[in-house]
Parts: structure tokens; sequence; C-alpha cells
């Protein structure tokens, strides 16, 4: 097992006969799985049998189960208060959720057991229904305090506001909230209306306060920079434990996005505790928690533990798993084309910049339409989710970098909706949104030092082999995904202003292996397309 993990179990019976009249609880979490059922690879795909051998791969739900076990049996064992929590996104990224649609996650967290869960955008990404379907599955809480179902007879009464578990005597509060540009992000349908985050997270602390509740915890998706507001501007809370951003924090890797715990201050001086334990089933967090006899947090520390190849995959877990695998294992493993290199397409260089993926995916779109007539291409940074790493490239490569099932959508506009459409894609920068627009048939610059909706400049358009300047009143032909064309990920404009929309095209995924297929070995370049000041 890795140095970190056995670290980590050690240090627990360094305490475990010590006395005092303070509580400690002990919180494991995860975030944003993404279906990564199976083990991962370094980029974040499905881990190949050769990795395998190499011993080069990470997560998957049987080291999770493993890791989460072993700690947590330890710390009961010498009597600590332990809970397991997931901070949302079980959805979407691999064939497991192509396939099973949300079963198998549901399936595997109950077998872990964890003690509640987080609502996460992309648990409404088949709408409703989807998440329905997964509620069926369960029985721990599955929680988010701002959004108002009410309307919604698939979810009415079905996903609590909050929580209260009872651990080792005490109770401890667990609230939560989802982040309101769902509406974008993912399909929760019109019958599901979100409140503002911290205002519903305030009014579920007073709730909790009020029944006596002293502990209390955020579980939240909403991002790793709205967690640091929440941790400022909620009285009350102990801690938060975030997800959606995928932040990497951790107590001693120097690669680390931030500290683990990382902490934010109240107005009154209050310090709040922010973890988050990146993605993938690569991380397990463990964070320990110390409060006085009146319930304040008097201490918070722990890390994020590498769950490598060292980890011992849980047995019987890893045979399910393999059993649900084979029925895809053939169209999984077929190989497609050839990388002479790795072609990044790492959330965090597609949300902020030019990146190989971008390029690759657009550039396959633009081949598949351009007899048509389309010139521009754009694609939402957050619609690429993993690279692919060098050598031969599978299906399921692929089908981890694109795994919506979005299909190819052609549409016309004018040349001022593909600036505003720009400006939309980069608008959000500081929170590395999905937004963000990879490029095909076109080059822009942006200055993210100056105010959302005015940093686009220089835009040029691939006229017949020229580069000529974006002209705001031609009517352009464009391409995209199905769910930009329809205005996910901000694109609002498209869905209003689009002409002689068509949104059923092939699947992306189709449409990229079958291009990378045809244009042989893939050597990935970035070529100044996007520039950033």
């Amino acid at each position: 097992m890795t140095s970190r993990f056995l670290a980590s179990v050690a240090a627990l019976a360094l305490t475990a006969g010590s006395a005092s009249a303070d509580y400690t609880l002990h919180v494991l979490h995860i975030n944003d799985l993404h279906s990564r059922i199976e083990a991962i690879n370094r980029s974040d795909a499905t881990c190949s049998a050769k990795d395998a051998e190499e011993k080069a791969c990470f997560g998957g739900v049987a080291r999770v189960a493993t890791a989460i076990n072993q700690l947590r049996d330890k710390l009961r064992a010498d009597g600590k208060n332990v809970i397991v929590l997931d901070a949302g996104d079980q959805f979407q990224g691999s064939l497991m959720y192509t396939t099973y649609k949300g079963a198998v996650e549901a399936e595997f967290m109950e077998k872990i057991g964890f003690d509640a869960m987080a609502v996460g955008n992309h648990e409404f990404d088949d709408g409703p229904e989807g998440l329905a379907a997964f509620l069926d599955k369960v029985t721990f809480p599955v929680i988010s305090g701002n959004l108002d179902l009410s309307r919604s007879n698939l979810l009415k009464g079905r996903v609590q506001n909050h929580v209260v578990l009872e651990v080792g005597g005490e109770k401890i509060g667990i609230i939560s909230a989802l982040a309101t540009d769902t509406v974008e992000t993912a399909s929760p349908g019109p019958d599901v209306i979100f409140q503002d985050e911290i205002d519903s997270l305030k009014a579920d602390v007073e709730t909790l306060t009020a029944e006596g509740v002293t502990k209390i915890i955020a579980l939240t998706h909403i991002g790793m920079t709205a967690d640091l507001k929440v941790a400022e501007a909620v009285s009350g809370i102990d801690i938060v434990v975030g997800g959606h951003s995928h932040t990497y924090l951790s107590a001693s890797d120097p690669k680390r996005a931030g500290a683990y715990p990382t902490w934010a201050s109240q107005a009154d001086g209050t310090m709040v505790p922010v973890v988050q334990a990146y993605a993938y089933s690569k991380y397990l967090g463990h964070v320990e928690l110390t409060f006085d006899d009146a319930g304040k947090l008097i201490h918070a520390g722990g890390d994020t533990i590498l769950l490598d190849a060292s980890v011992a995959e849980d047995e019987a877990i890893l045979a399910r798993v393999k059993e649900l695998a084979g029925p895809i294992e053939e169209l999984k493993n077929r190989v497609v084309a050839e990388a002479t290199a790795d072609i990044d397409g790492d959330r965090a260089n597609c949300r902020q910049k030019e990146c190989a993926m971008g390029n690759l995916v657009s550039d396959a779109i633009l081949d598949r339409v351009k007899s048509q007539g389309v010139q521009i291409v754009f694609q939402n940074g957050g619609g690429l989710r993993s690279s692919i790493p060098a050598g031969q490239v599978t299906m399921g490569a692929i089908l981890s970098v694109l795994p919506f099932q979005n299909t190819l959508a052609t549409f016309e506009i004018k040349g001022s909706t593909v600036l505003n459409a720009l400006e939309n894609g980069v608008s959000q920068l500081e929170d590395g949104a999905g937004r963000f627009a990879q490029v095909g048939g076109m080059k822009y610059t942006f200055d993210p030092a100056l105010p959302a909706g005015s940093r686009v400049s220089d835009v040029m358009v691939n006229d017949n082999g020229a580069w000529v300047p974006l002209d705001l009143e031609k009517v352009y032909s464009v391409a995209t995904n199905n769910y930009v064309r329809q205005g996910g990920d901000g694109f609002r404009m498209f869905a209003a202003e689009a002409m002689k929309a068509y949104d059923y095209g092939p699947d992306l995924a189709d449409v990229l292996a079958e291009y990378m297929a045809k244009t042989g070995p893939v050597a990935p370049a970035l070529d100044g397309r996007i520039t950033r000041k």
C-alpha cells in the first residue's frame, strides 16, 4: 500500500488511547466520481490491461471500497466516530453510465455504505427521471437544500433539504446546495426550481440550530470558488465538504491546487475549513474534526489519500465490476485510431485556453460538415472529459473524452451572435466553467483582466483559406453539439437566435473516431487559434 495510505491508518492508532471531553469526528469523502466504476489511468480514462500490468492504475470503486472500509473499520475499532460522504456527480463519464444509467453507481454506493450524498448537476443529465431512478435504488439520504421540488411529481419529498446523523451520541447536521447554473449544465427541467445557494444554506443552519444541532457540515456541489464564499458568509457551519470544480487539495503534495483543508475567515474571525478531493475516484479525502463541549470546532486536519495501484482492490466488488463490464468490453477495446503523443484534454487547460483535445474535436466536427458550408465550430471545454494517451486509441478512450452522447448540430447565426457566444465562453474563467469555447475555423483573442462581456477581440474567420475579420452583420453557418446549440453552458443566444437549426446529427464520439481513423496517426498540436493575453 502507499506510504500515505498506511500513514493515514497508522496515525489513527496514535490517538486511540487518548481521553478528552472534546468530540472528534472523522469524515471520509469523495466527489465527482463521474462513473469511474473501473480503475482509471493517468489521463483519468478507463485503465487498460497494459496499464494494469504496469501497476499504473488509480481508483475505481473496488479501490474506493478498500480505502473506505479499512479506514472506517480502524476508526470504529479504536472507538472513533466516522461518517462517509459523497459531494455529488456520481453520474456520467464512462460507458458504465452510458450503459446502466446510474444503476451501478447506486449499487456500489450501497455496498460501500455512504451516509449521505449531495445532488450534483450531472445527476440531472437524464432529467428528473434519471435522478428518480437512482433514488429508487439507494437507502442513504440524498440531499440538496436549494432545490424547490414541490412541482416535481418525480422528486417531491424524495430529496431532503438536510439530514441529521446520530454519531457517537452527537447530532451531526448535513446541509447541501447545488450550483444554480445546473439549468445550463444539465437537464433538470422546468419543475426543478433553484434558490440562491447561500440564502438556502443560511436557512437550513437556522433550522438545525433551532433544533439544538451544533455541529453542521455543508456538503455542497457548487465548486471551490463558491465553497469559499459559503464558508465566509454562512454563520454556523463548521466545514464545507465540496465538489463540482474537481479541485485537488492536499496537505503535502506540491502539485496541489490548494491546501487541505483550505481555510476561509468569516466577519467575526471564525475560521471555516473547506475540503475537496479532486475527482474520478483517484483520491479519498479524510478530514478529522474536533469540537469542544459547546460544539465549537477547535481543530481540523487531514489529507487526500492517493488510491494508486498499491491500494488493493476489494475482490468481491472487482468481480462484480468485471461482470458488468463484460457486455461493453468489445466496444470499449476496439482500436479505432493512433496518437503519436498524448492528446491533452485536461479540464484545467480546456476550460482556460486552447487545448489539443479542443482543437482535435473541433476539427473533426468541421471536417464532417464543411461540405455543407459550415465555417465555424464551437466545442464547450466542459464537454471534453479526459485526455487520450499516446499509442493505440480505443473507442473506450474516445467515449471517455465524449461520454454525453451529444449529437452534431448545425445552424446559422449572425456574426454578432458569434461574438456574444465567445464572450459567454470566457465570462466565467475564474470559476473554470465548462462554457469556455474551443473553436474550429475561427481565431480569437481574449483578455481575462477585462470585465466579463468585453474580453474578446481580434475574431477572425477562415474564408476559403484566408483569415478575414468576423463580420457582425454576416450570417455564418456554424456547427456544435446539440447541448450547446440548445443553450447549454450559457449559450442561450444559440437557442434564441439560431436559424435553420438541426440538432440530430451523428454522435460526437463517432464523429471523432471516424475523423481520427481517416487522418491516420494523430499528432496533437496547438496552432494559436485562441490567444490568451
